[in-house]
C-alpha cells in the first residue's frame, strides 16, 4: 500500500470501519479509535497493536463488546486480517472499549484521537 498517512493513523481507520461494518445502525457514528501502542516483537515476525474504542454511552459499550466479548473479537478479526496486510507480518491486535463522554464535541478529545 503506498499512503502518506501515518501507520497509526491507517490501523484505526481500519479499525474503525470494521466496528461501523458490524454495528451497522446499532451505535450511531459516534464511534473513535486511538492506537495506544504498536510494537515490534524481537523477531520481526509479529508486531503488538493495542487500541482502544471510544463510544460516547455506557449503554454502546455493552453492544460494542457483545455477549461474552462475540462482538469485539469480531471486530478484532476482522480488523487484524487487513492490519496484516498494511504491515506485512502477523499481528496481535489488543482491542478495549472506553466511554468518553460527548468526545466529538471536545477539540480535545477530537485532536487526541487524529480527528483535526
Amino acid at each position: 500500500m503506498v499512503t502518506d498517512l501515518p501507520e497509526r493513523m491507517i490501523c484505526a481507520e481500519l479499525i474503525r470501519e470494521k466496528t461501523l461494518l458490524c454495528l451497522h445502525d446499532e451505535i450511531p457514528h459516534g464511534i473513535g479509535v486511538e492506537i495506544e501502542k504498536i510494537s515490534m516483537r524481537e523477531d520481526g515476525e509479529l508486531a503488538d497493536v493495542f487500541a482502544a474504542i471510544y463510544c460516547e454511552r455506557e449503554g454502546h459499550k455493552g453492544i460494542l463488546i457483545g455477549k461474552g466479548g462475540s462482538m469485539l473479537k469480531r471486530i478484532g478479526t476482522l480488523a487484524r486480517k487487513d492490519i496484516e496486510w498494511l504491515m506485512g507480518v502477523r499481528v496481535n491486535l489488543q482491542l478495549h472499549v472506553k466511554v468518553r463522554e460527548d468526545w466529538r464535541n471536545s477539540p480535545t478529545a477530537m485532536r487526541e484521537l487524529g480527528y483535526e
